[in-house]
């Protein structure tokens, strides 16, 4: 098996937003904002090569949406999702999965490509993977999250045929578990990447940064914060005990760390590159 990290650029999102009751004074120092109290986030995806399979995790917000929209988030074009998938030695075509931790426009956007008019998958080989309770949520959204999923983003995967709903117990291969998570929105899938001696845990935005490790530190796009904190502490218990690696999607500076116990509770301990494994 080979893991090669997919970088598709940063984007910006309101701090208060990204680190929810915890005061500006303390989280500032975490991630510093601009004048317009944005802090920057990467947007961190996962190639991984086995066998026959080369399966995506994620995809990054991609460029199809208007000036307007970008306009709230300020994302980098560079590098792309192709140019990254590129730099890996592979093509689009290559691809024989993507799987989806969960459609928030920032982690399915470049799922799907446009011209024109047209929406296409960006993946024509690929099987793309979500589940039924999580597909249910996107495409009937509740209020307060309707604005992270765009019907462009998601409707397009169904209708080309490509889509598989995966469950807990789906095996897309040997080496990578599925498990469900509900804080942030219904079904959020955590994906456990059995790598060499280690268990890889991509988080997604059950952690979206290293800076989230503490237990109060959720954000206010999390639909059930009480939730993800219990989510997150079961987690890190596992995580300590089992000494997993955790994969960031969203911060800015650290891909991967392992934890440990302190007095404060528990927090990062090394904090490294994936291919440094």
């Amino acid at each position: 098996m080979k893991l090669h990290t997919i970088d598709t650029g940063f984007f910006k999102l309101d701090g208060g937003a990204m680190y929810g009751v915890v005061p500006k004074v303390i989280w500032n120092k975490l991630n510093p904002s601009d004048e317009k109290n944005l802090c920057t986030w990467a947007m961190r995806c996962l190639l991984i090569e086995e066998g026959n399979q080369l399966i995506l995790i994620d995809t990054g917000m991609g460029n199809k949406q208007s000036d307007k929209f970008f306009g709230y988030y300020e994302p980098t074009s560079k590098p792309t999702l192709q140019e990254s998938i590129e730099n890996a030695g592979y093509s689009i075509d290559d691809i024989t999965d993507v799987l989806l931790t969960h459609l928030h426009f920032d982690h399915c956007g470049a799922a799907i490509s446009k011209d024109g008019e047209k929406l296409y998958t960006t993946f024509k080989n690929a099987t793309y993977w979500s589940n039924e309770a999580h597909w249910h949520t996107a495409t009937e959204p509740n209020t307060r999250e309707k604005a992270s999923f765009l019907k462009e983003n998601i409707l397009p995967i169904q209708e080309s045929g490509q889509l598989k709903f995966a469950t807990e117990s789906t095996k897309i291969n040997e080496y990578i578990d599925l498990k469900f998570v509900n804080g942030h929105t219904e079904a959020m899938i955590i994906p456990h990447i059995k790598y060499k001696e280690h268990t890889i845990v991509y988080m997604a935005d059950l952690i979206p940064s290293q800076s989230h490790i503490p237990i109060s530190y959720t954000m206010a796009y999390d639909m059930n914060p009480l939730v993800t904190m219990n989510e997150r502490e079961q987690f890190l218990q596992r995580a300590l005990d089992e000494k997993h690696v955790l994969f960031f999607e969203h911060d800015p500076r650290v891909e991967c760390c392992t934890v440990e116990l302190t007095e404060k509770g528990i927090r990062a301990k090394n904090s490294f590159d994936l291919k440094s494994l």
